[in-house]
Order: C-alpha cells, then sequence, then structure tokens
C-alpha cells in the first residue's frame, strides 16, 4: 500500500468543513438573531423556498416551513395571483435585493425582525350573553401572532403596490423595512398598534 494512500476506515475527509446552502443562492441563512423568545420556536429559517406542499396536509406542520416560504404563499392569497408561486418567488427575492441595498443587513435578518414586531400580543374574541355580543379581550398565541405577522405584510403590499406605479417588490421591501424599524406608519406596525388598541378597550 502507498504511503499516500488513505486508512481504509479513515474518512473522506479529515478536515473539519461545513458546506452551508444559502437561500436564492445569496443570503445566509446562520447567524439570525431573535429578539421574541415566545415565536422564536415558529418561525424557522431554512434556505429551501419551495418545499413542493409536503406540509399542507400535516396539522401545525406550517411552523416546519421557512419564514421566507410562508411569506411567498401568503402573497399568492389574492384572486390575482393564486397559484402564481414562481411570480411571488420572484417578488420575494427582488424585494430582498431592495432590502440588502437599503439597509445593508441580511434580509432574512430584516423579516425574521418585521414578523417578530408585526405580531399582536392581545386581539378581541365575540361572546355572546342572553343574545348580546361582548367583545372580549384575549391573548394571542404564538403561532397565531406569526401568521397574523404575515397577513399583515401581505396585506400591507397588496395595498402599496395595487394600481399604483409602486411595484409588488418595491411595496414589500418597504413592508419589510418599516416593521422591521417598527415604523408606526407601517401597515403590518398600524394594524398591530390598532388590534391591540381596540383590545385594550375591551378588558
Amino acid at each position: 500500500m502507498s504511503p499516500d494512500a488513505p486508512e481504509p476506515e479513515a474518512p473522506a475527509s479529515t478536515e473539519d468543513e461545513r458546506v452551508s446552502a444559502k437561500l436564492f443562492g445569496e443570503y445566509e441563512v446562520d447567524g439570525i438573531e431573535y429578539t421574541d423568545p415566545s415565536t422564536r420556536r415558529y418561525i424557522t429559517v431554512t434556505p429551501i423556498a419551495h418545499t413542493m406542499g409536503r406540509h399542507a396536509e400535516k396539522q401545525f406542520k406550517k411552523s416546519e416551513i421557512s419564514i421566507v416560504e410562508r411569506l411567498i404563499n401568503r402573497l399568492m392569497q389574492t384572486d390575482e395571483n393564486t397559484g402564481k408561486k414562481q411570480q411571488a418567488t420572484r417578488i420575494v427575492r427582488d424585494a430582498f435585493e431592495i432590502v440588502a441595498d437599503r439597509t445593508d443587513e441580511n434580509p432574512i435578518q430584516v423579516l425574521v425582525t418585521a414578523v417578530e414586531n408585526a405580531g399582536p400580543r392581545e386581539e378581541t374574541v365575540r361572546l355572546k350573553y342572553g343574545g348580546i355580543s361582548v367583545p372580549k379581550a384575549v391573548d394571542v398565541a404564538p403561532q397565531r401572532r406569526v401568521d397574523q405577522s404575515l397577513k399583515f405584510i401581505a396585506q400591507g403590499t397588496y395595498n402599496g403596490a395595487f394600481k399604483t406605479t409602486t411595484s409588488a417588490a418595491e411595496a414589500l421591501a418597504s413592508q419589510l423595512v418599516g416593521a422591521s424599524n417598527y415604523d408606526l406608519q407601517a401597515y403590518p406596525v398600524s394594524q398591530k398598534e390598532e388590534q391591540e388598541r381596540v383590545a385594550a378597550a375591551a378588558r
């Protein structure tokens, strides 16, 4: 046996190398910081933006899907964009480029912060007492907070791009940057504040 030949039982490489995939081939998914411990387990970050619906029929498995893909899916939930996942993916990719240029930060980190900031902590439900409907304030479950955040971001994007000269990618980038900075003028944050204000009045 040649002295340069590897040992039969030795691994193929002894160097400690770790290959890290990137989202859209550009953005690192490692090192993302979470400031809200309650929603931490429901915000998943992976380099995969299309899981082919493998979690569609499993209850609560949506939290295992990348938060980026969940945003893409949310953008499709309008009459005009139903089923157009490639188009929605392109919008998110272009929006991430705009966010990276504006903030010089990882757009995935901006998205995670935006979702944390836009999630309402309190909302109202209607209880009936003898035929009278009475609003009652309740706490929002962490998983629903993430759902509501994505809903507000998608709605803000739709409102900002529909029948305007603003592209969908620019509108989405504005919503993400505004929500990550907790800008009260941003649609997701304003909706969260409004929901919490109504709930506070119904305590």
